[in-house]
C-alpha cells in the first residue's frame, strides 16, 4: 500500500511538472521568441568576428607573447638559418631571465585588456604589431601576408623589438662569466602606460622597485655595481623620472634608483640635461626588413619617386602651450601654399594612424617639418627618414642630441634647422635650397634607412648584410662597456 501510494504522489508531480511545463510554453507565442532567438543570434556572430580578428591580430604561433615561456620571456619557433657568425665590434651578451611579471606577463595582461592603453592593440607579433597588406604599394594589396616587411607598429614598442632581436643574436652567451654586457628585459615602457593614473605612488613604483631589489641581489650585478648592465625602454625617459619637485604627470621612479643610475638606458628619447646614462635608440616606425635585398628595393623605389611637393606635416596643434603655437602657425603656412601637404591629428581622427595616409604623404615631399610636440622627440622623424623626406627641426633635442650613434657627424648633412627668426617664412627659406643640394641631402637620408629600423625577429644577421638599430647599439654598448673597463683597470 505504502509502495502505491508513492507511485501515485510520483505520477501526480510529474503530472503537475508536465502541465506546468506544457502551460508555460503554450503561454509564450513564437513570436515573441522571435526578437531573443536574433539577439543570441547577432552576439555570437558578434563573438565570432571577434574571435577572427584577435586571430588575424594575434596569432598564436611560437612567435607571439602567448606562446613565451615563463623562464626566459620569449621562446621563439625553430626556423632553418644559414650560419651566423658574431660581429666582432659587439661583445658577448648575456641576457637576464627575469620573472615573466617584468615582461612577458606585461604584454599578455596588455592582450586581456586592450583598451588599457593605446599601445595595447599594437603588442602582437612580438611587438611589430598588424601586419600591413597594402605598404608599400596599393597594387600589392593581394600580396601574401608570410613574408611581409611592413607593420602598423606602434611607436611604443621599441622595447619588444629589441628583445626579439636579440634573443637569437649570434653574439648573445648563455654562459654569464664570458659576457661583457648584460641585458635586463623589462617592458618598462609597458608597465608605465598601464600606470599612469595609479595615484598611489608606492604601487605605481613597486615593480621598478622589485626589478632594482632582484638585480641588485644578482653577483654578476654587483660586480661592477651594474655598469656593464643595460635596459631598453619605449618610451621617453620622462616617463621614469618622477621627481618630488616636479608635477605628477603619472611618471614612475625607475631611472631615478640607485641601482639602475649606474646602468646604461637606451631610450627613445633621453633627457637633454639629466640623461647622463641615457642614450637614444630610434622610434620604431613601419618597416622591418628580413634580408638585404629588402632594404635595397625600398631604397630603389624612393629614388625613382617623383616629389610632388615642397614640404610636409603629420602632426597636429597639441596641448603645450609653447610648442603649440609653433604647430598652429606651420598649419596655417600649410593651408595656404599649393607647395605643402598635411595630415591634421585630431584626438577624435585617426588619420594619424594610417601608416598608408603617412607614408605616402611624405614620399611626395621633399621635406616634413618636425616641431617638438609634448616632448622634444617625434616618432614622425623616423617615419620621414623612412620616406627619403629630409626631417626640418625647429629644436637641436629633436633629434640632434637625441640619437648621436646613428646620425652623421655634419647635421646639416641630411637635415634643416629653421632658427626663430625662419619660422614664420617656412616656404621661401626652404625653396632657396638649391635642387642639388636638396638630391644630395635626399640620398643621406634614403643611407640612413638601414641603420634607423628595427630588423624583422626572424632576419637573418649573415642575409641582412647591415647593421640595424639594435645592432649599432650593441656596437657602442660594447665601446661603452669596455672603455669602463679600461677605467677601473687603470685606477687599480
Amino acid at each position: 500500500m505504502a509502495s502505491t501510494a508513492k507511485d501515485k504522489e510520483k505520477s501526480s508531480l510529474f503530472f503537475f511538472s508536465s502541465s506546468s511545463i506544457s502551460s508555460f510554453y503554450r503561454e509564450i507565442k513564437p513570436s515573441s521568441l522571435l526578437p531573443r532567438i536574433r539577439f543570441v543570434v547577432f552576439v555570437l556572430l558578434c563573438y565570432v568576428l571577434w574571435l577572427r580578428l584577435l586571430f588575424f591580430s594575434f596569432p598564436l604561433d611560437s612567435s607571439s607573447p602567448a606562446s613565451y615561456s615563463a623562464a626566459a620571456g620569449h621562446r621563439h619557433h625553430q626556423l632553418s638559418r644559414s650560419p651566423e657568425t658574431c660581429d666582432p665590434d659587439i661583445a658577448p651578451f648575456y641576457i637576464h631571465t627575469i620573472h615573466p611579471r617584468f615582461n612577458a606577463a606585461l604584454v599578455r595582461r596588455c592582450l586581456s585588456r586592450l583598451a588599457c592603453c593605446d599601445v595595447c592593440p599594437h603588442v602582437g607579433h612580438l611587438g611589430l604589431g598588424r601586419p600591413l597588406l597594402r605598404l608599400p604599394d596599393a597594387a600589392d594589396a593581394a600580396d601574401a601576408v608570410p613574408g611581409t616587411a611592413w607593420y602598423a607598429t606602434h611607436q611604443s614598442t621599441a622595447e619588444m623589438l629589441f628583445h626579439a632581436r636579440v634573443q637569437r643574436h649570434p653574439c648573445r652567451t648563455m654562459v654569464p662569466e664570458a659576457a661583457v654586457l648584460f641585458y635586463v628585459p623589462f617592458y618598462a615602457g609597458l608597465h608605465a602606460a598601464a600606470n599612469f593614473r595609479q595615484a598611489n605612488h608606492t604601487r605605481r613604483d613597486a615593480l621598478a622597485v622589485d626589478l632594482a631589489t632582484h638585480l641588485s641581489s644578482l653577483p654578476s650585478f654587483r660586480r661592477r655595481a651594474g655598469r656593464d648592465h643595460f635596459l631598453a625602454v619605449g618610451r621617453a625617459s620622462w616617463d621614469f623620472m618622477r621627481s618630488p619637485a616636479g608635477p605628477d604627470l603619472g611618471a614612475n621612479r625607475l631611472l631615478l634608483l640607485p641601482e639602475v643610475a649606474n646602468m646604461t638606458v637606451l631610450t627613445v628619447e633621453r633627457h637633454p640635461w639629466e640623461g647622463h646614462n641615457q642614450f637614444g635608440i630610434p622610434y620604431p616606425s613601419y618597416f622591418h626588413p628580413r634580408t638585404a635585398a629588402d632594404v635595397a628595393e625600398w631604397q630603389a623605389e624612393l629614388r625613382r619617386l617623383g616629389r610632388t611637393h615642397l614640404f610636409a606635416f603629420v602632426g597636429g596643434v597639441g596641448s603645450d602651450s609653447e610648442n603649440a603655437d609653433t604647430r598652429s602657425s606651420i598649419l596655417n603656412q600649410c593651408r595656404m601654399s599649393d607647395r605643402c601637404l598635411a595630415v591634421e591629428c585630431k584626438p577624435d581622427r585617426h588619420k594619424c594612424d594610417d601608416p598608408d595616409l603617412i607614408m605616402d604623404v611624405m614620399r611626395r615631399a621633399d621635406f616634413c617639418l618636425q616641431p617638438p610636440g609634448e616632448s622634444f622627440t617625434r616618432r614622425s622623424t623616423f617615419d620621414s627618414v623612412l620616406a627619403g623626406c629630409i626631417p626640418v627641426f625647429f629644436s637641436e633635442h629633436t633629434a640632434h642630441t637625441q640619437y648621436r650613434w646613428y646620425l652623421p657627424s655634419r647635421l646639416g648633412d641630411w637635415s634643416v634647422m629653421l632658427e626663430p627668426s625662419q619660422r614664420n617664412q617656412i616656404e621661401d627659406e626652404l625653396a632657396q635650397i638649391p635642387r642639388a643640394e636638396v638630391g644630395r641631402m635626399r640620398e643621406v637620408v634614403i643611407g640612413l634607412i638601414p641603420r634607423m629600423t628595427y630588423a624583422h625577429p626572424d632576419a637573418n644577421r649573415s642575409q641582412l648584410g647591415f647593421r640595424d638599430a639594435v645592432d649599432v647599439a650593441l656596437v657602442e654598448l660594447t665601446r661603452r662597456v669596455r672603455s669602463i673597463r679600461n677605467i677601473e683597470t687603470n685606477d687599480r
